[in-house]
């Protein structure tokens, strides 16, 4: 028997094992429990006014809390300096943006990110906001505490598509 004719029968049994042939439903992926089309989403990275003093990169979303009466918000920062603490906060409007921008939440809420030896820092904040629907909204990471007005990253919040 020639090869031909064994793996031509066994490549077609294993199409159809496989659904190749079949009617099977579509698979439906989801982001970590937040409901299709209701996560904002940005990346970060530093202003260009801190080129050659700092470079910082990384990722920031909003989602909402299972129930949707409140709004669950990650950060997460590489290329920081290691044991640096960080407050952060998610803001309206755009990174850059000159006019008065106000917290989404309360700055207590937030807590500080702490950047480990690798020069990364996570963290996730439930704000007892539900998330918005419209806007314009940034990740904003400050230098310090006490230099606050200084911010060494930012990622403007992409709104969710439907």
């Amino acid at each position: 028997m020639s090869v031909f004719r064994i793996t031509v029968p066994v490549l077609l049994l294993a199409s159809a094992a496989c659904g190749a042939f079949g009617g099977g439903g579509a698979v439906e992926l989801g982001t970590m429990g937040a409901a299709a089309g209701s996560q904002w989403n940005a990346t970060l990275s530093s202003p260009a006014a801190m080129a050659g003093v700092v470079q910082m990169t990384g990722t920031a979303s909003m989602a909402p809390s299972p129930d949707s009466t409140r709004t669950i918000i990650t950060i997460n920062l590489a290329n920081a300096s290691p044991g640096g603490i960080h407050p952060w906060e998610v803001r309206s409007g755009e990174c850059g943006a000159t006019s008065r921008a106000t917290t989404f939440g309360s700055r207590d809420e937030y807590e500080p990110l702490e950047v480990d030896s690798d020069g990364r820092g996570n963290s996730t904040v439930t704000i007892d906001s539900p998330i918005p629907t419209t806007g314009r909204y940034s990740a904003v990471v400050h230098a310090s505490a006490e230099n606050y007005q200084t911010i060494v990253a930012c990622g403007n919040l992409a709104a969710p598509t439907r």
